[in-house]
């Protein structure tokens, strides 16, 4: 193994014969494969399960002979390659978002007036979603491509139509080029525009039919014969209206790899890599599963010790580690999660609620929850008009900009148990900074995004019932009828 992190393998020390602490440039890897060739026969190098900085350098290893095992750096070339790849979905019939590609502000200017706002808009070949915004105003297309980024004919920028509530699906596949394991169909629990490795998500799906299931599905095994996948796969799907669009799809073992294997017990990175050594799924008697238990992955983030930074979860990641919730219903398995994140939610209290004019019918149903429950409601002025006309009782308080008292001086004098806001476009997300970064300084739970919030309510009630209870990860997995 070839890593210079030596955290990686702090815990798994025995993971590995020989472990080089080197970087992982072309030349410094390229000099340790052929030091190991010395030793006897070279089979093949293993690029799949270390994200995507191997892939950027299989075509030098093959560029030297050395053979890459599983997946070929041509097909890895297909996937990555904007302008390849599309003319492939344009093969196989699939949905995309609308897209293009810039190389200059003109550019951008004329791909937007052409799919329309919003859009979501990146710098091409970056890691994490940097510099990756989703922008709803001509304005702020023009900020972003005067400040953010430089535009050149090597780096141009990636527009796509950006989905708005759309649920994201992530699906981590096995492909031996004659058959295709699905491992898990995993949904989302933040909507489209939160980056993947920022959202919560939940396995098996709880708000999907069997119908786009199925179809998921039939998507996923024409995607890894198309691109000619051989060992672990991961893509990323978008669902609106019930059509089914196609975001990404990685050729390589995604970060859900670990989740999915420790929900269904199938050990997906020990198969693929024997599948890539030339063995056939077809020999280890892999089977669709019921699951009979819910498990929600969890996004860590570091805010805590970064004072300055906004909490408001947007494409750029920003989560450093990851926790797994498991029990019976979604809402333990959430409420779960949340306890392994940091995250103390309250049973009673006050909840504060400021979200954008889109958002405001879906959380009159969330708040209805929240006072059966026995909690109060405080909103800011449009909110609490849109929740009493409703029916749901909420008192109204200042925003911040409106003069004092506001919600951040009921935040600080412990008046405030839990804050939900959502916000649209660059202005709205700064104006409400103060509010979140009190949220955060003072402890207080808070959510942006209508279904993280959604979550959040479950998980209250599941807490309040006493529901959580403890059981070994084995008991769990014997409960699935294999």
């Amino acid at each position: 193994m070839i890593n210079c992190n030596p955290e990686t393998v702090s815990t798994d020390y025995d993971t590995s014969n020989r472990l080089y602490f080197e970087p992982l440039t072309d030349e410094d890897v390229i000099s340790v494969i052929k030091r190991e060739a010395e030793n006897g026969d070279l089979r093949g190098v293993i690029v799949q399960l270390g994200g995507q900085t191997p892939l950027k350098i299989a075509a030098a290893l093959e560029g030297e002979g050395i053979p890459i095992l599983g997946t070929s750096p041509d097909a890895i070339d297909l996937a990555e390659d904007r302008e390849r790849f599309q003319k492939l979905i344009q093969k196989l019939g699939l949905l995309q978002p609308e897209n293009g590609i810039a190389h200059s502000a003109e550019e951008a200017r004329a791909i937007v007036d052409r799919i329309g706002l919003p859009v979501v808009i990146r710098p091409s070949y970056v890691l994490g979603g940097r510099a990756m915004e989703v922008v709803h105003q001509i304005t702020d297309l023009e900020r972003y491509m005067r400040d953010a980024v430089v535009v050149s004919g090597t780096n141009p920028i990636l527009i796509d139509r950006f989905l708005n509530n759309a649920i994201e699906v992530d699906v981590d596949a096995l492909c031996d080029g004659t058959d295709v394991y699905i491992g898990g169909i995993m949904e989302h629990i933040e909507e489209a525009g939160i980056h993947s490795g920022d959202s919560a998500c939940s396995l098996p799906p709880q708000h999907l039919s069997d119908e786009i299931l199925a179809e998921i599905g039939r998507q996923t095994s024409e995607l890894a014969f198309a691109l000619n996948v051989v060992g672990l796969m991961n893509i990323q799907f978008a669902i609106r209206e019930d059509k089914i669009y196609l975001l990404e799809v990685n050729p390589r073992g995604s970060r859900t790899v670990p989740f999915v294997a420790k929900t269904t017990g199938v050990p997906l990175a020990k198969i693929a890599s024997r599948v890539m050594a030339g063995e056939k799924l077809a020999s280890f008697n892999l089977k669709d599963l019921d699951l009979p238990h819910v498990a929600v992955k969890e996004a860590v983030f570091p805010f805590a010790r970064f004072p300055g930074v906004d909490v408001f979860l947007g494409p750029e990641m920003k989560s450093t580690g990851e926790v797994m919730g498991i029990d019976r219903s979604f809402g333990a398995a959430f409420a779960k999660s949340q306890q392994g994140a940091g995250v103390d939610l309250p049973l009673t209290g006050t909840v504060f609620i400021s979200v954008k004019d889109e958002d405001k019918q879906a959380f009159v149903e969330i708040c209805e929850n929240l006072v059966e429950d026995g909690f109060k409601i405080l909103a800011t002025g449009g909110t609490t008009d849109a929740l009493n006309a409703a029916g749901v009782p909420a008192t109204r308080i200042n925003k911040v900009m409106e003069g004092r008292p506001h919600a951040v001086d009921a935040m600080l004098s412990g008046e405030i148990q839990l804050v939900f806001n959502t916000a649209k476009g660059a202005g709205a997300i700064k104006d409400s900074f103060s509010l979140r970064h009190n949220a955060l300084t003072n402890k207080i739970p808070y959510y942006t995004t209508v279904s993280g919030s959604r979550a959040a309510a479950e998980a209250i009630r599941a807490l309040r019932q006493g529901q959580l209870g403890v059981r070994t990860l084995q008991d769990y997995l014997a409960d699935i009828k294999r």
